[in-house]
């Protein structure tokens, strides 16, 4: 038992307690303040100890305080509290859960300050049987009303995929607070249940409290899973009201979310109203413009951003490498990765199979190999990403070794590694190695083909002119047919000819896609070139009526690190006259030479 203090050693203690109170500068200023604790013998001082830890947890070194905490010879709950409390702040939740288990053995009883965080530590280790151990002492103790200690066991519950446990201990808590509610919004977000999660925000507003920005932001990801762009604009109009929309942390949701929605106009919209941006706003908006499809826009934006003198992270630098993999702009690329230090590639699997994307499409795989080799974490995008690049790259007998090496080492094989395998099957016409691994998915590696597997497989048959069966296994897929798996078949019949089968196909892409105007041009050709003329007037007809017109043709090339960008003929390039009289040279010798080109398909 401790001793009563005496008061020159409650004078001293007062000196340190301001001392500490003053903060620290370093982790070194703290434990030169440790050490005059120890000088002036209070090193068993629970009160001012408690404050040491506290402040060391913050440095994040758990190693110090675990000596310290040791070196106490009666330490209190606070102290215990304090412990676990700081290793769980750590994600050192293995240490927490062990201290947790001293402290029970010491004969200690947890309160309502022990709970909260050994149940987190439970919740990330997906530890439920501890977790319903440490569910039965709440009850005994008597904190089964305590909101807080409640709203644990609900993300306890929820995050081990025990979603009912998790909607009972809820619906139990008298008085539910904010964080009661974004418990249970995010685990249903969690497994995957986003409708009902935005059905539980609905039930949120009709009560008196006021949601804070975290939970809209999980809200957002609800919406952003679901693709309901219906629901964002609503709670679009919520924050609004809420004066919410000012908070850079929301606004930077919605804008995801309207841009993996698709609709980049209202993401414009949401990036330009926001005051002060950061870095992740503007990458935010970047990776948008990358994951539409609008490269140009992507580019022009991060070049913006430059001019503003905003440093860009590593997920920024990701964005904008997707952007120039899509243009086909390696110096551009190489340029932009210029700007993150090459060691942050190299351990941050993100930004380093971002690189390995770009040099892999763009045509240099010696380079996206030796990135590759670079990484210090091999993670399975990682894998992913160089076993397509080899197989795009015609080396698909090495990218078939790295897919073994894949399976020695225990990552184990998702759809986008299939992908790649299929992909690079199909151009090298390996049609029955292309087949063992479609079949493989499912029977080996437990993993269901979706669409885009199909896909690779019609085209893979279709490129090797087994046409029929490329069209059975598009009637035999136990989903619906999108128009990329139908337009991999009319590819096939492009190459071999077979123009029956392609105005059947066409007229699937017509139904699937009324507003693509190529479909409509390529059947009406089809029809013109088999002297259907009435059928060929009746697809121009259609085309008037609904107001479609053929968009023209795009192109792209970056020279000198400059992407410039061609529309069919159009003349707004500054060098045009010099680059239509290069065309007609061209054209001139390759007619010398015996070309002859193919009009079949063109309107």
């Amino acid at each position: 038992m401790q001793s009563r203090p005496t008061y020159p050693s409650m004078s001293k203690g007062l000196e340190i307690k301001k001392l500490i109170l003053q903060g620290f500068n370093s982790f070194r200023h703290l434990k030169h303040v440790h050490a005059h604790i120890l000088r002036l013998s209070l090193c068993q001082d629970n009160y001012l100890l408690n404050m040491i830890l506290r402040y060391s947890f913050d440095f994040s070194d758990t190693n110090y305080t675990r000596l310290v905490f040791h070196q106490i010879k009666q330490p209190n709950i606070f102290l215990w509290n304090t412990m676990i409390r700081g290793l769980v702040s750590n994600d050192c939740f293995d240490d927490a859960v062990e201290f947790y288990s001293l402290m029970r053995s010491e004969g200690f009883l947890p309160n309502n300050f022990t709970f909260p965080f050994v149940l987190k530590a439970c919740a990330r280790l997906l530890d439920l049987q501890l977790g319903v151990k440490i569910h039965t002492l709440v009850v005994k103790a008597g904190f089964d009303y305590d909101v807080f200690v409640k709203t644990s066991l609900v993300c306890l519950y929820a995050k081990c995929g025990f979603l009912e446990d998790a909607h009972k201990v809820f619906d139990d808590i008298p008085e539910k607070n904010v964080v009661s509610w974004t418990a249970i919004i995010s685990g249903y977000i969690g497994v995957g249940k986003s409708r009902e999660a935005i059905d539980m925000f609905r039930r949120f507003l009709e009560t008196n409290l006021v949601p804070d920005s975290f939970t809209v932001v999980r809200v957002f990801s609800a919406c952003t899973q679901l693709g309901d762009i219906n629901c964002g604009e609503w709670i679009h109009k919520w924050i609004m009201e809420m004066g919410m929309v000012r908070n850079i942390f929301v606004a930077t949701s919605l804008l995801d979310t309207y841009a993996k929605c698709g609709n980049m106009g209202k993401a414009r919209g949401v990036f330009d109203g926001i005051p002060e941006k950061d870095i992740v706003t503007w990458g935010a908006m970047i990776q948008g413009y990358a994951l539409n499809e609008l490269p140009r826009e992507a580019m022009d934006l991060f070049l913006q951003m430059q001019r503003e003198n905003v440093k860009p992270d590593c997920y920024t630098v990701a964005g904008v490498l997707s952007t120039c993999t899509r243009l086909g702009a390696l110096e551009l690329g190489e340029w932009a990765s210029g700007l993150v230090d090459r060691n942050e590639f190299l351990c941050n699997p993100v930004v380093g199979t971002a690189l390995i994307d770009l040099y892999a499409k763009c045509g240099s795989m010696a380079r996206a190999w030796e990135v590759f080799k670079g990484m210090k974490e091999k993670d399975r995008v990682v894998w992913n990403a160089i076993i397509s690049g080899l197989a795009m790259n015609g080396y698909v007998k090495i990218s078939f070794g790295l897919f073994g090496q894949v399976e020695k080492i225990g990552i184990k094989p998702d759809g986008n590694t299939f992908i790649g395998l299929l992909c690079g099957c199909t151009h090298a016409g390996l049609v029955d190695e292309g087949m063992q691994y479609f079949n493989s998915m499912d029977r080996v590696f437990s993993l269901t083909p979706t669409v885009e597997h199909y896909g690779c497989m019609v085209d893979l048959l279709g490129r090797a002119g087994l046409l029929d069966e490329a069209h059975q296994m598009i009637r035999n897929m136990p989903m619906e047919a999108n128009a990329i798996v139908w337009g991999a078949l009319l590819g096939a019949c492009r190459i071999h000819r077979d123009t029956q089968l392609a105005e059947l196909v066409l007229k699937q892409l017509i139904e699937l896609e009324p507003w693509n105007s190529g479909n409509y041009v390529l059947l009406s050709n089809i029809y013109s070139t088999n002297l259907k003329w009435d059928e060929a007037a009746k697809i121009r007809l259609s085309m008037n009526e609904k107001g479609i017109q053929k968009s023209p043709g795009c192109s792209w090339i970056e020279v000198d690190g400059i992407v410039h960008e061609f529309l069919v003929g159009d003349k707004y390039h500054h060098l045009s006259e010099k680059i239509y009289a290069k065309l007609d040279e061209l054209t001139k010798k390759m007619k010398v030479a015996g070309y002859i080109p193919t009009t079949d398909y063109v309107l």
